[in-house]
């Protein structure tokens, strides 16, 4: 979220092959049995010459049910959850066909609370990579440990148990922080992000 708002227009490449165990259909919450992934399971009806824009969300499987009890069940004691959580319920209430769907409705939501006027803008066509645009597409990636040296530790729940994570989805500082949140986010170093 941080990389997001650093850049003045940002493009979310949605035209590359879609790749796989990424942040893409991923976020990473907190837990009473510590960090947790969740993941959308998806579909490539085009196997693996899918592009990202045609992603389709599966529902084979219960996973809306399983992150709704999740998220209820880390987070329902932090501060702000009753008041922000209700803004995301029905995401776990009704099916969306296209991931890209899902993850543009998310970060309307998030860029609403948070109080950022920033264009959702998408590319039209694939955009290699180049020395001309900062390019975040392999940076953040579940396998490679992203170094994060300028996150100042805020609460979280479990903080008893856990020590602080950083780098966890922004619904955890969301919750804990409520309308801080965005002042966090604002004060986070450029420097953050490293390959």
């Amino acid at each position: 979220m941080t990389a997001l708002l650093r850049e003045e227009n940002p493009l979310i490449e949605i035209y590359e092959t879609y790749p796989k165990q990424t942040y893409r259909n991923r976020c990473i919450v907190m837990t009473a049995n510590g960090v947790q992934s969740l993941s959308v399971p998806v579909s490539k009806p085009f196997g693996n010459r899918t592009k990202t824009a045609e992603i389709q969300i599966s529902y084979q499987t219960p996973w809306q049910q399983i992150h709704k009890r999740t998220l209820l069940s880390a987070y329902k004691s932090t501060p702000y959850f009753d008041h922000y959580f209700p803004r995301f319920e029905h995401f776990f209430d009704k099916e969306i066909t296209n991931l890209i769907d899902l993850n543009h409705k998310i970060l309307s939501e998030l860029f609403k609370i948070l109080k950022i006027e920033k264009s959702i803008d998408f590319t039209t066509d694939y955009i290699k990579s180049s020395c001309e645009i900062t390019d975040y597409r392999m940076v953040f990636n579940p396998k490679k440990r992203t170094v994060t040296n300028d996150f100042p530790a805020y609460y979280q729940a479990f903080c008893e148990k856990y020590p602080f994570a950083p780098n966890l989805s922004i619904l955890d500082l969301i919750f804990n922080e409520g309308p801080c949140a965005s002042i966090y986010l604002k004060q986070l170093n450029s420097n953050s992000f490293q390959e």
